[in-house]
């Protein structure tokens, strides 16, 4: 292939005349220019390295300490109190040095300890401000005197321009609440939804574990909190992620969604082209921590550790254990098209290839008329199924030779692309089931058409609608979509397209064409490639999706009523849950703990006494000024709810870290037991829009995403993800399966749809009628 034959940089034959040797010129100019551009990104960690360890002083601030103590010396005055003399004294090249230069290199170390010395301190009174957090729980708009001066201090130790790692030394770690607490709030959680019975029963069974079992546990666990960074989350990614066998494809993975409304360029090839490019741009700003830390109130960091094995990673299979492993700055993406595997090369000479390049080589792709290979077409539905038979087939089948050059080059690929042929969007005369399916298709696809195991892999179909599709265990939604939303921004917004749909800007035409990559898949291997596509198949056919788009009124509407917009929405689900259902269910909703060192989620139980109270009065028929009391109750207790889970005084982290301490001692608790048993049938997340200043809703309202979903939890239960876009729009996407006959993914859109409809009526007597659309759909639905 000649591919194969530039990438060689030099040949020799053995002739009589003696050695032959040729080198090939171009070949040496790329080994030296990628070369290059490794040393250059080791300077770039260094530098960035020196100054996040100096965070919040700066590399400049040393040289200022160091000219400030030699200026009081040569005023005759010693600010170090006779050490400055000691360290003279223990100098180890004190004869070779005339006096005045032991006295200036006695003074530089001086200096350079006190710089360290107000560096740790500074470090140390950050840590202890960013312990605060009273001033969550203040009313808005209402910040009390010591939250003010707690606000000005926590600028002043701040520093100026943060990089995005710069926060990680000075980050509280994660508090491990007491058992007490803990075991309170868990009783509170669970009142409405049991009978006086069962719910006397649990609390024999708290009861018992907190006067006994669980004072030993939570020795062990804090002393775990003292040596670890986080007390949750390795524990929370290795037994909640990697140690699942079942197929991560639906059970954990998720997706996120294009542009509801615009297709900037129906051209397939030119806008993964733009795509492309913007994951590199956004690659490159990580790589040198150019990217802003989150700030809370534009002053409280949450921590960025997550953002490290965003690219170059990949889920590992295992038998008893997966891992995640991570490698550093791969020059190429992994690309799936017509079930063929090939190697796209994102460099030249040293630098990112224009999104008119990756256009012109994503197009080879597409006109390559080569059929896979025996057994490479599906070969993808490995990582879709069941984790055991995935493990020890690439231990039997792509531990050596070909299968595992061609394995390596997808596991350590930057990320993966899939090329698709089909056309996905909100098109046709039902946009409606056009957006189910398009969920759908990022959520599984045909099952082998996806890399499940990689960090992420982009999806770029025919039509030239675009999305991703992320692995869980790494990272969280946040930090995805916070990737997902400069890649959508960036591709409309700067890079852009000419007036014929193409990239921008022209093409080297001596790019090598993209490396198909060879394997040799034995009959056994493909019977096992048959049998997983068997099992995610069928997972796939089970989930019955449902996307909708709420329009009638947003967050603005509901800001007027001055109620919290996520509390609002989260009554909704109750609301429509119960009139599905007939009955209450325990309700999870995730919120993040990033305030804190390697913090990831903890759960909101959103379904309370309050929110119950609520919803049993305006099903009852109690009047309207006690159900609107009621309503605001129950968003206020929400709202504390997730106040306390954002600041570690959460429920299930704590008692899920028990539960591992108790199976390491080997000891059983019947209340742990039950707890960590209790299934989620109404699972809910909020996709957050971090980076507003991308977006202008005002001017360009049709340039909104619709956000992203995930699988259903429970087998009889319901998935829902949603993002507030805006002022005046809400995206749900819910999930369940057809095979439980008591759900249904548009009967539960419907029931939402009036209950956020019910609620606002409520709230606001003299909001208008909704309009005919959303009144049409949701009879549909129901």
């Amino acid at each position: 292939m000649a591919e194969a034959h530039q990438a060689v940089a030099f040949q020799f034959t053995v002739t009589p005349e003696g050695i032959d040797l040729q080198l090939s010129h171009q070949a040496l100019t790329e080994i030296y220019l990628s070369g290059l551009r490794s040393w250059k990104k080791k300077l770039i960690r260094l530098k960035n390295g020196v100054i996040t360890g100096v965070y919040p002083a700066s590399p400049s601030s040393w040289l200022f300490v160091v000219i400030a103590i030699l200026a009081t010396m040569y005023m005759r005055s010693d600010p170090s109190m006779g050490l400055i003399a000691k360290i003279q004294e223990h100098l180890p090249v004190s004869q070779s040095l005339s006096a005045q230069c032991q006295t200036v290199v006695s003074a530089v170390l001086f200096s350079t300890l006190l710089w360290f010395s107000l560096i740790f301190t500074m470090r140390m009174c950050l840590k202890q401000l960013l312990s605060y957090h009273h001033w969550m729980f203040e009313q808005r708009g209402k910040m009390s005197n010591t939250t003010k001066v707690w606000v000005a201090l926590v600028r002043i130790f701040s520093g100026r321009q943060p990089l995005l790692y710069s926060y990680q030394g000075s980050l509280p770690n994660q508090p491990v609440p007491a058992v007490k607490d803990t075991v309170k709030r868990y009783l509170e959680s669970v009142r409405p939804l049991m009978t006086p019975d069962e719910f006397e029963r649990m609390t024999s069974l708290a009861t018992q574990f907190e006067s006994s079992l669980g004072n030993r546990l939570q020795w062990y666990l804090k002393l775990k909190a003292l040596w670890a960074s986080n007390y949750v989350s390795d524990w929370w990614e290795e037994y909640i992620y990697l140690r699942g066998r079942s197929p991560i494809m639906v059970n954990s993975n998720y997706y996120g969604m294009d542009f509801l409304y615009v297709t900037p360029t129906p051209i397939q090839a030119a806008r993964a082209g733009n795509t492309l490019h913007a994951f590199l741009m956004y690659r490159r700003k990580l790589n040198r921590e150019e990217l802003k830390p989150w700030l809370l109130m534009s002053s409280v960091p949450c921590c960025s550790y997550q953002f490290e094995r965003m690219f170059d990673s990949c889920r590992i299979p295992g038998t008893i254990t997966d891992t995640v492993q991570h490698w550093q700055d791969s020059d190429y993406v992994a690309v799936y098209h017509r079930g063929r595997y090939f190697r796209l090369r994102m460099y030249s000479s040293s630098r990112p290839l224009s999104p008119r390049e990756i256009e012109s080589q994503l197009q080879r792709i597409l006109d390559d008329p080569s059929p896979p290979s025996l057994g490479e077409e599906k070969l993808g539905a490995l990582t879709a199924g069941d984790r055991i038979p995935w493990a020890k087939a690439r231990k039997e089948y792509f531990s050596l030779g070909v299968n595992k050059r061609s394995l390596d080059c997808i596991e350590k690929a930057a990320f993966f692309v899939t090329l698709d042929d089909d056309e996905q969007g909100m098109m046709g005369e039902d946009p409606a089931a056009s957006l189910d399916r398009y969920a759908k298709s990022l959520l599984h696809g045909k099952c082998y058409d996806r890399w499940f195991d990689k960090s992420f892999s982009v999806v770029i179909y025919k039509n030239g609608k675009i999305g991703l599709n992320a692995e869980h265990s790494w990272a969280d939604a946040p930090v995805v979509a916070h990737l997902w939303e400069y890649v959508l921004a960036t591709d409309s917004f700067q890079l852009g397209y000419n007036e014929e749909g193409h990239c921008k800007g022209e093409v080297d035409a001596s790019l090598p064409r993209p490396q198909r990559l060879s394997w040799d898949i034995t009959p056994e291997c493909q019977e096992q490639i048959s049998q997983s596509l068997a099992v995610a198949q069928a997972l796939a056919d089970d989930v019955d999706f449902h996307v909708f788009s709420f329009r009638d009124f947003g967050k603005g509407r509901i800001k007027k009523c001055r109620i919290s917009p996520d509390a609002y929405i989260q009554l909704a689900l109750q609301l429509a849950y119960y009139r599905d259902r007939g009955m209450f269910c325990l309700t999870y909703e995730a919120s993040m703990t990033r305030l804190f060192r390697e913090g990831r989620t903890e759960t909101v139980r959103s379904c309370s006494n309050e929110s119950c109270a609520f919803i049993k009065a305006l099903e009852g028929g109690e009047g309207v000024e006690v159900c609107r009391r009621l309503l605001r109750q129950a968003s206020e207790k929400h709202q504390n709810l997730y106040k306390h889970a954002m600041t570690g005084a959460g429920i299930d982290r704590h008692l899920f870290c028990l539960y591992v301490v108790s199976k390491y001692l080997g000891v059983d608790s019947p209340f742990l037991k039950e707890v960590l048993s209790e299934p989620w049938h109404l699972s809910t997340s909020q996709t957050p829009v971090q980076q507003v200043e991308l977006f202008d809703m005002v001017n360009h309202p049709e340039y909104i995403s619709c956000g992203g979903g995930f699988g259903p939890v429970a087998d009889d239960g319901y998935g829902v993800s949603y993002i507030i876009m805006g002022e005046n729009m809400m995206n749900f996407h819910i999930s369940c399966k057809h095979s439980c006959p008591q759900t249904s993914s548009h009967k539960y859109g419907g029931q939402i749809r009036q209950a956020l409809l019910d609620m606002l009526q409520l709230l606001c007597p003299d909001q208008r009628e909704p309009s005919r659309t959303d009144q049409s759909q949701t009879k549909k639905d129901l």
